[in-house]
């Protein structure tokens, strides 16, 4: 038998070739070998249960016992003469071969290492090698061959299980993290395409599943779609090109990974977790019950280089979410620039509450004209946000975000203080002209989180402005839904002399008996009619004008108008941007318009100025 380094190692055996820290000692001199094993050993030698050589300075067997020879397979008169390092096939081992050699030339102590052997008759055995100076006065090397089969054998075994999902027999997280993390490797990916590829791909309702049929069907239900899904893997392996096949793994609970090493590109990931949904979607017999089930896949793809297991998990984990989100039942492509807009998001929303109180917060305001005579008549408050990082924001980045923790409180009280201390110092700096109100856009989560009325009260009775000087909006959605404590915050502020509007009146499903009986003074039209406004007076589309336009809009916003009339209520026109569409909301009958015709939102002082231009009649 000789040594021999064909056949791979499986990828549990941790010690192949190990040379361990305490057999790297260095000799404190050298060792000057002979080629006899001294008389006083050869008892011992001859007989000892362990397999042994004595091999001289140059690396030739001198003699070797009987167990040696059986564990070869060869007489040991046979092996004499033979080369050591050939025997225990160290050379194919740089780092064993090097060792043994330091050993030889007397500058190390000891080399222990485990090799594979190869046997005459085809077996492999698992070998523990040690190379040390005979003891005693004796000179000369000791090599010693332990066969450490069954050992690592056990080992193998109890790494598979600590490796291995139990219900599915797949590779569990801490597997797929050590491929993961290998294939990773510059050595890995070179020579290869240079990319890796992840479907991570999690049942939808599953959790529905364990609830309705009990734990065990959920077991087999999961063991069904591992081997489905190591299906897919091996039929999506690419022929004739080296490609291994994609990795599954069970990573915990309903959720799998296929790892694609060596990828080719976006399509093959595609097409990858389009195999696997289509095959996930045949349905299971679970004690004879047939359930069929569909999962949402999140799919990266990218260059190795530059990548780290935990990148191109997040980005995976994210596309998932995404899938979720999207509809369930689907793969999602990682999108660099949608999960920049999640990162920013989330970002806003990490700083949001902290920047209420670093006062990063402005209002700006937009004046609501008169469509009679073109006088302002009051201003609407709109907030913006002076980003250390991201610069000035506009309502729709982040209130949304203000509204979903919370922070939508804190921040509309002080909105509102903020507007009404405004409204209330315009009217103390022309205390002769017919003050303007300001109006104030307010969630439906601040009624519900806040004594809202008791906020308002408050904040009139402290700035000295006048309830009839307020004006509250809220979006039609919220307004029409209003029962119990919204509705009655809206009856108390109402009584209170403050105004109602309903903004973007007329993009919801309205409820227009209901509407009657709404504390509301004000509709405020939705800018998507004014827009439709782009019609010469033959019904005819403008050369340049928005492609949105509709002729019948003029006709539903004449409709509604005179509805809100006759209920006694006040119509403001939103998005008004040319003289046209002014004279058109005039004839109708339109009380008030907002839009870039005449201003866009501007600072408080920009407010003031007009003012002064009312007074001197040029509006």
């Amino acid at each position: 038998m000789s040594g021999t380094s064909e056949g791979p190692a499986p990828a549990a055996d941790l010690d192949r070739s190990a040379v361990t820290e305490s057999d790297t000692d260095m000799a404190p001199s050298a060792v000057r070998p002979c080629r006899t094993e001294p008389p006083a050993y050869r008892s011992a030698f001859t007989a000892a249960p362990l397999a042994m050589a004595v091999v001289d300075a140059e690396g030739t067997v001198v003699s070797a016992n009987d167990t040696l020879g059986a564990l070869f397979g060869t007489p040991p008169q046979a092996l004499t003469g033979r080369a050591a390092a050939e025997l225990v096939d160290l050379a194919a081992d740089t780092r064993a071969w090097r060792a043994y050699r330091e050993v030889l030339c007397g500058s190390r102590a000891r080399l222990r290492c485990t090799r594979r052997l190869k046997r005459p008759d085809g077996e492999f055995l698992w070998a523990q090698v040690t190379v040390e100076p005979l003891a005693g006065a004796a000179s000369g090397l000791l090599l010693s061959v332990a066969d450490i089969s069954a050992r690592h054998e056990l080992q193998a075994r109890l790494r598979h299980l600590q490796m291995h999902d139990p219900v599915t027999r797949l590779p569990n997280r801490a597997l797929f993290f050590e491929r993961l993390t290998a294939a990773l490797e510059p050595e890995s990916y070179a020579g290869g395409t240079g990319r890796i590829g992840l479907c991570y791909l999690d049942l939808d309702g599953f959790k529905a599943v364990n609830d309705t049929l009990g734990h065990r069907a959920g077991d087999r239900l999961l063991a069904a779609v591992g081997e489905r899904l190591t299906r897919c893997a091996e039929e999506a392996a690419p022929p004739r090109t080296g490609a291994g096949t994609p990795l599954v793994a069970r990573l915990g609970g309903d959720e799998f990974a296929l790892l694609v090493e060596g990828s080719t590109g976006t399509d093959q990931l595609a097409d990858l977790a389009e195999s696997a949904l289509a095959a996930l979607r045949e349905p299971v017999d679970l004690a004879g019950r047939h359930l069929s089930v569909t999962a949402s896949v999140g799919v990266v793809e990218r260059h190795a280089a530059g990548t780290t297991p935990t990148a191109l998990m997040q980005a995976a984990d994210t596309t998932l979410y995404w899938a979720k989100a999207d509809g369930k039942a689907r793969w999602t492509l990682f999108d660099p620039e949608r999960n920049a807009h999640r990162m920013t998001r989330q970002a806003l929303a990490a700083t949001l509450r902290p920047a209420i109180d670093r006062g990063e917060f402005a209002l700006e305001y937009q004046p609501l004209v008169g469509m009679e005579d073109g006088r302002l008549r009051g201003v609407e408050a709109l907030i913006r946000w002076k980003h250390p990082q991201f610069g000035v924001l506009a309502p729709n980045r982040f209130i949304a975000l203000a509204e979903e923790d919370g922070s939508i409180v804190p921040l509309g009280r002080w909105v509102l203080r903020t507007a009404c201390e405004q409204a209330r110092r315009w009217q103390l700096d022309r205390p002769d002209e017919p003050p303007i109100f300001v109006s104030v856009n307010v969630a439906v989560r601040q009624v519900w989180d806040s004594d809202l009325v008791a906020d308002v009260a408050r904040t009139l009775a402290e700035t000295g402005l006048a309830p009839e000087l307020l004006q509250l909006e809220l979006t039609e959605s919220a307004v029409m839904g209003s029962a119990g404590r919204p509705l009655q915050a809206l009856k108390a502020l109402s009584d209170m002399g403050v105004h109602i509007a309903i903004d973007d009146f007329g993009t919801g499903y309205s409820n227009l008996a209901y509407l009657s009986r709404l504390p509301v003074s004000v509709l405020k039209l939705d800018g998507s009619f004014v827009r439709g406004f782009q019609y010469d007076a033959r019904g005819a589309e403008r050369d340049g004008e928005d492609e949105s336009a509709n002729p019948a809009d003029e006709v539903i916003v004449e409709a509604m108008v005179q509805l809100a009339h006759r209920l006694g209520l006040t119509v403001t026109a939103e998005c008004v941007e040319t003289s046209d569409q002014a004279t058109r909301l005039r004839r109708i009958g339109c009380d008030t318009g907002q839009g870039w015709l005449y201003s866009r939102p501007v600072p408080p002082d920009r407010i003031s100025e007009l003012l002064v231009q009312a007074v001197a009649g040029r509006p």
